[in-house]
């Protein structure tokens, strides 16, 4: 892990920083930047300007608990892929109607932002690219899990996730799941994401939809 001075600045310079951690990967022609929306795209859009590569989304949404929405119970992605963290289901007593009400309302927001972030274009081609997954950080690590999953269904030739900054548990989770894992900060004990950024408002659909815009006339895409 590169030595940052913490907290961010915000999202955008976390992605400056988080790209120049990436050069490795600049000049591959297979390669596609993932952003899981909404924070991960203000990050993801300076990674893939500075590595000139497409941008687009994989979207995941979280499973908060009931009455503690910030904390993750699970993720739901693109797909049909749940993953859960047991710890938290168990020490919780969180029961399956539970989860299955959680992940169907989680789920039509998951259709409702891929309508209003893609439109009617179709999903990225990931099988035999090289796929960075990006978001503004990881605390339990479940989305991230969940996006993972869903990008390995589609047979990418490599998977990378990047993030600025994440807890060492989220990391030891991933890790045995993905080709490569690149963060700059693990900062313990966490405490959370937005910690760690001077400024981290929330990111609104319309700024997703502009950020998108900008990496297909970068890349020269309608």
């Amino acid at each position: 892990m590169s030595a940052v001075q913490l907290p961010f600045d915000d999202r955008t310079e976390a992605g400056r920083l988080l790209a120049q951690a990436l050069h490795g990967y600049r000049g591959r022609d297979d390669l596609l930047v993932l952003a899981l929306p909404r924070g991960g795209v203000p990050v993801a859009a300076e990674v893939a300007a500075d590595l000139d590569a497409p941008l687009d989304l994989m979207l995941v949404r979280k499973l908060g608990v009931p009455g503690q929405p910030e904390l993750a119970m699970g993720a739901i992605a693109t797909g049909g892929v749940q993953v859960l963290n047991p710890g938290i289901v168990s020490a919780l007593g969180i029961s399956e109607q539970t989860i299955d009400r959680v992940a169907a309302a989680e789920g039509r927001e998951l259709e409702r932002r891929a309508h209003a972030y893609r439109g009617e274009r179709p999903p990225p081609r990931i099988q035999g690219s090289c796929v960075i997954l990006i978001d503004d950080g990881l605390a339990t690590g479940a989305t991230m899990r969940a996006a993972v999953s869903a990008t390995r269904t589609q047979r990418p030739s490599t998977l990378a996730v990047a993030v600025p900054v994440a807890s060492t548990d989220a990391l030891d989770l991933l890790e045995p799941t993905v080709d490569d894992l690149i963060c700059l900060a693990a900062p313990e004990p966490f405490f959370g994401v937005g910690r760690w950024y001077a400024a981290f408002p929330q990111t609104r659909d319309d700024e997703v939809r502009a950020l998108l815009a900008d990496a297909r006339a970068r890349a020269g895409v309608g």
